[in-house]
């Protein structure tokens, strides 16, 4: 719970997760989970509105790619049947915060203090690892966009329900000292490929 809002478990408790006060959790299950989820943070397991784990046909070409202050990323949006793709050329980095529209929705524009439900995948841009994924668990994750970490918030308000968005996050808009229970450090920058199921105000 701490940065990130700590992500969601990870990533979207990074509004929760950016006081260092809070106390990480772990799970021997999924510790990146527990440690980036809030106290609000809830995820729901629901047929209509499952998270994809399948993973993406190889060989598509990304829908985004940024080049950083150093490394590069390529992303590739989930779809209704297959998770995203996050390939990053580490040691990935930013100066400012960047956010990409995948592939826009259709749905009402969220709210900056809304609660949203989204499916996401988290990656260390230091060495291109997963360190949280609701992909993964095949369950999306439910939380106020006031409690989690300023990148996680940036890359979805203003942002149509039913939108996939990237987003490559600075250190200060992610965990500024780093989140050790999910392998990051101080100093790295986060991508997160986000799909905006739900939104309420």
């Amino acid at each position: 719970m701490a940065m990130l809002a700590c992500a969601a478990s990870l990533v979207l408790t990074v509004a929760a997760c950016g006081s260092d006060d809070q106390s990480a959790a772990t799970s021997s299950s999924s510790p990146v989970s527990d440690v980036f989820t809030p106290p609000n943070l809830t995820e729901t397991a629901t047929e209509a509105a499952g998270c994809p784990t399948a993973a993406p046909a190889p060989g598509g070409k990304p829908e985004w790619t940024l080049s950083g202050g150093t490394g590069s990323v390529a992303v590739t949006g989930s779809t209704d049947d297959t998770a995203p793709l996050v390939t990053v050329t580490p040691p990935f980095s930013v100066t400012e915060t960047q956010v990409h529209t995948l592939k826009a929705g259709d749905g009402p524009v969220v709210a900056d203090t809304a609660t949203v439900q989204v499916c996401y995948m988290g990656v260390n841009g230091r060495d291109g690892t997963v360190f949280d994924s609701s992909y993964e668990r095949g369950a999306p994750a439910e939380f106020p966009l006031t409690g989690v970490v300023p990148g996680f918030q940036k890359a979805i308000a203003g942002q149509k329900i039913g939108s996939t968005v990237a987003v490559a996050m600075t250190p200060a808009d992610g965990y500024p000292e780093g989140q050790p229970a999910a392998g990051i450090e101080k100093g790295d920058s986060l991508v997160f490929a986000i799909k905006v199921l739900n939104a309420t105000t």
